[in-house]
């Protein structure tokens, strides 16, 4: 990946409350917005939670079919090309049906860190894992990466971020992101889950960017003001538009590290911030020059710099020069 690129993840999660039709508003959203993927989640209920588990019924109202999912996959084909389709899986048996729609990578989520019929199966698709790590452990984190390497060769992300939603500011420690990064020698992104009616919905993704993180993921739903699932830290179409835009002014500024000529607004910027050496009084040819007789002012021309002072000094003056005047080496003798 271009370290100068953010890769925005628009993701859907479970804002689409089990109905295709409003699956499609994200997705469009998504596209509009100009994200670099949509996330899905895809998953078979029987095979992700017990029916004892307290969102088991609200999960069980909103499953999608198979039918429904390559739905909302060949829509995503055939009106935004170029966005790509990341799934995030929660169980292995889903995985074959998930290949078959031809998707661009995946994320497996922290609860699968210790799940080697996932690791395995996703890594041996050998496609781009974004590899959750949300209160999980060191050692979990390592073990999960060292099988994923064992048998694929596709880019391992670690993605970051504090699994709570919405997530308290002082939860987050972006500090402990790029340290894991350090430590596994593997590129980080950032989860963002910050409520979505406060400014650090932006900020904070902003410093994860400004920090190294090269993957920003964000929820987007189609009209939180509904309070569906997965709404609290969830921007709607328009606000992920301007969370996109800014994403772009980032890399902008990001830039290149590498040298580069200088540019006109630049040169123009030289010429009238940069010193040179003056006379400090007038002088007539044959004088010698003294450090009293100069000094190091903004001029109307670049003249020599300040720090080459040594080329002129205690050398005579060729013809008369007035106060203020530039001394050039030309001048002297």
């Amino acid at each position: 990946m271009n370290n100068n690129k953010i890769y925005v993840i628009a993701e859907m999660a479970c804002s689409h409350d089990g109905s295709l039709e409003l699956a499609r508003k994200i997705i469009d959203g998504a596209g509009e917005a100009g994200a670099n993927a949509i996330q899905l989640q895809i998953w078979s209920l029987e095979n992700v939670l017990a029916p004892s588990h307290h969102v088991y019924e609200i999960a069980k109202k909103i499953q999608l079919t198979q039918a429904q999912w390559k739905d909302m996959v060949d829509y995503t084909r055939k009106k935004y090309s170029t966005m790509d389709i990341i799934v995030c899986v929660y169980e292995h048996q889903s995985i074959n049906f998930i290949e078959s729609l031809g998707v661009d990578g995946y994320k497996l989520n922290s609860s699968d860190l210790s799940n080697p019929y996932v690791l395995d199966r996703v890594a041996a698709t050998g496609k781009k894992i974004n590899l959750s790590i949300g209160a999980s452990t060191l050692e979990e984190i390592q073990n999960a990466v060292q099988r994923l390497k064992k048998q694929t060769k596709g880019q391992i992300t670690l993605m970051y971020g504090y699994q709570n939603f919405p997530t308290t500011i002082a939860d987050i420690h972006l500090n402990r992101m790029i340290e894991i990064g350090k430590l596994l020698n593997l590129p980080v992104g950032y989860q963002d889950h910050c409520d979505a009616q406060t400014r650090s919905a932006f900020w904070i993704p902003a410093l994860a960017s400004g920090m190294g993180a090269s993957i920003l993921e964000k929820h987007i739903t189609h009209d939180r003001s509904l309070k569906g699932v997965d709404h609290e830290s969830a921007l709607n179409p328009d606000e992920f538009k301007v969370f996109v835009d800014m994403v772009r002014e980032l890399e902008a500024a990001k830039g290149i590290a590498e040298a580069k000529p200088f540019s006109d607004d630049e040169l123009k910027y030289r010429k009238f911030q940069k010193k040179s050496i003056v006379a400090a009084r007038p002088m007539k040819a044959g004088e010698q020059l003294r450090e009293a007789d100069i000094n190091f002012l903004r001029a109307d021309k670049l003249g020599i710099a300040p720090d080459k002072v040594d080329k002129i000094l205690n050398k005579k003056i060729k013809h008369d020069i007035s106060m203020y005047q530039i001394i050039f080496e030309e001048d002297v003798s």
